[in-house]
């Protein structure tokens, strides 16, 4: 795919999106994007660049939202367990089927690449020992249950003139405009940073695939950038097999980054258990120029760096804004967004002012 496509990224003022979206105008894409602004005001560092943005819920789009571009990559979602045990229908309404409502248009309007990011999440704790994209899924919560169920019926809808792909990432981290703090390695990083201690509840041996949310973008360009042959209705675990780490070691990571940092292993029952290595060999297989060149030890030393220009407080890291569910919780409670998390008037027209105020 030439540079000079229109793509559309949703959720692009998310965590993953207010990096990928500036990374791929930077490589000469003409990119806009689609946020309903729920985190729009969670905002750590500034703006790596401003996106044109249709300010829309995911429920609430049109097929003349989709017409004029070429690609669709598809990142908006409640996007992480906690939100999905708040209340299912949330997520099972907007990651899935706001998925497939999404594509339907897409193809309707003539897309012909469309990109969802997906999760290994969706392998839940798998019996085997390493899972690739034939292994048996397994979601063990509504989050991962959505990414299974979108996967399955976007895959449904591919023809000769609508190409999807499907991007199961690893466990995400790095540093983003849209930072959070409920990912494993920056919830480490940030705790060990601002309390000189990382504590972990399990026995540190459950394994996680991480990879840094800026490889991630690029990962995404190579896919939107492959012959459609070599990635059309195909699904890849994005990451490599170096990035698969047990959750003591990215703890004594993060120990050895921060000076003065302690460890605490503090098993607790209901501790969270899932674990899974993914196999990334067809990732590598299919992209064989491709490298991630973000470490866990360089990703760790990258965000004390970025801690320490911005002078980040213990109040910052526990700040609501950088913790999905408590966010959500504070827009909910505050009456910003009502019991279906669909804007109110009041704040509705607020945001409108928001986005006057920015276009002047």
């Amino acid at each position: 795919m030439s540079n000079n496509r229109r793509i559309l990224i949703t959720g692009n003022n998310g965590y993953i999106g207010s990096v990928m979206a500036p990374w791929l105008r930077s490589q000469d894409y003409d990119v806009v994007g689609l946020d309903t602004g729920y985190f729009s005001a969670c905002t750590l560092v500034p703006d790596l660049a401003e996106i044109p943005t249709i300010r829309k819920d995911l429920r609430e789009i049109s097929a003349k939202d989709l017409a004029g571009f070429d690609a669709v990559i598809h990142l908006a979602a409640l996007s992480n367990d906690p939100i999905g045990n708040l209340n299912e229908a949330w997520t099972r309404e907007i990651n899935g089927q706001g998925t497939i409502r999404l594509a339907k248009f897409a193809k309707q309007s003539g897309v012909s690449r469309f990109i969802f990011s997906s999760s290994c999440i969706m392998y839940g704790m798998s019996a085997a020992a390493v899972v690739d994209e034939t292994s048996p899924l397994a979601p063990r919560t509504q989050y991962a249950r959505s990414k299974v169920e979108a996967e399955r019926d976007l895959f449904r809808l591919a023809d000769e003139h609508f190409s999807p792909t499907s991007c199961r990432n690893g466990t995400v981290y790095g540093l983003s405009p849209r930072m959070r703090f409920d990912t494993v390695l920056n919830s480490l990083t940030g705790s060990a940073f601002t309390t000189g201690r990382v504590e972990i509840h399990s026995d540190g041996k459950p394994w996680r695939p991480v990879v840094h949310v800026q490889d991630v973008a690029r990962a995404f360009q190579a896919v939107l950038e492959a012959p459609r042959e070599t990635v059309h209705n195909e699904a890849f675990n994005v990451g490599a097999s170096e990035l698969n780490h047990q959750i003591g070691d990215l703890a004594q990571i993060v120990v050895d980054t921060i000076p003065g940092c302690r460890l605490a292993m503090t098993p607790q029952p209901g501790a969270d258990q899932r674990t899974y290595q993914a196999d990334f060999a067809k990732f590598k297989r299919t992209f064989p120029a491709f490298d991630f060149l973000w470490t866990v030890r360089s990703g760790a030393d990258e965000l004390c760096t970025a801690f320490q220009r911005i002078g980040l407080r213990h109040a910052d890291f526990t700040d609501k804004r950088f913790t999905r569910l408590s966010w959500l919780r504070h827009l909910l409670d505050s009456r910003c967004v009502d019991g279906s998390l669909r804007w109110t008037e009041v704040a509705a027209d607020s945001n409108r002012n928001h986005d006057l105020a920015l276009t002047g």
